[in-house]
């Protein structure tokens, strides 16, 4: 996986959080050689997220476990649809199990919800994009759900992509001058997007030569207009109270991108349930 360290992170803080120096409660009722089978069922429709980060927790309390995965990241399931099971230590199914399921929830949520979108955007030639509004020190699960979802990732930080917004262009004088200023410190090849809220705007931030021109709450109207004026010379991105309901009529518009931060800001956990039994 290409955030690898950053996930290892992640698990190191959740572990160190929720377990630190052991589950006295396990340790003091479940012997240590005692082998059990859990089993996690789906309590709810939706899309899968997150197996292979939970399998990630698991192996970091034990290596000799089965993992038996009925199905994998980005499938459809459906409620009472059982998958996966679990062979391990009974203490190591018990230290593993919140963990788990707390990822595998919220990762599945951020999928289900992202699917709901994407099958809105069907037939049109639009993406959906994520944003940066996720739970701090968990975007790099939160973007990999939205691409189980179906979508596409934006930038993953202020770090990998210039994003020159409204304050910006305040302190610069100008969408020109915020360009040309940041053009003088990035490196060749990183994209540039400016968000505009007019025509105005738009043309201005069209002359410049950015790749990706924001069309910040506009209405469905001028968003049509300013898909004319770009005319393909940038990729156009629709932002703003972007909603399930308005998503075809913004599609309808031609621009090649919709980002939505309810993917992940208003994140409802999938409900997914974990049995153990001995084995």
């Amino acid at each position: 996986m290409e955030y690898d360290k950053l996930i290892d992170r992640l698990i190191d803080l959740a572990i160190e959080e929720d377990i630190a120096t052991g589950d006295v409660t396990t340790d003091s009722i479940i012997p240590a050689h005692s082998r059990a089978v859990a089993e996690m069922k789906m309590k709810a429709d939706g899309v899968i997220s997150g197996l292979e980060i939970a399998r990630r927790v698991y192996e970091r309390f034990e290596q000799d476990f089965v993992w038996d995965a009925k199905v994998k990241d980005g499938d459809e399931v459906k409620k009472g649809e059982v998958i996966l099971r679990i062979e391990a230590s009974y203490r190591c199914l018990l230290l593993g199990e919140r963990l788990s399921l707390n990822i595998l929830q919220r990762m599945s949520g951020i999928a289900t919800e992202t699917a709901k979108y994407v099958k809105e955007l069907a037939g049109t030639h639009t993406q959906l994009l994520d944003t940066r509004k996720t739970a701090p020190g968990l975007r790099v699960l939160d973007k990999m759900a939205v691409k189980d979802g179906g979508g596409t990732n934006h930038r993953m930080g202020l770090y990998d992509m210039v994003m020159i917004k409204d304050n910006h262009i305040k302190v610069a004088g100008g969408i020109t001058q915020a360009v040309h200023a940041v053009r003088a410190h990035i490196p060749a090849g990183m994209k540039i997007e400016v968000e505009t809220t007019n025509l105005e705007e738009v043309r201005e931030a069209l002359a410049t030569g950015a790749d990706i021109i924001m069309l910040d709450n506009m209405d469905n109207a001028a968003m049509a207009e300013a898909v004319k004026i770009i005319s393909g010379k940038a990729k156009t991105e629709a932002s703003g109270n972007m909603s399930l309901a308005r998503l075809k009529e913004v599609a309808a518009t031609g621009v090649d991108y919709i980002s939505v931060g309810a993917l992940t800001h208003s994140v409802k956990a999938l409900d997914i349930s974990m049995n153990i039994q001995n084995a």
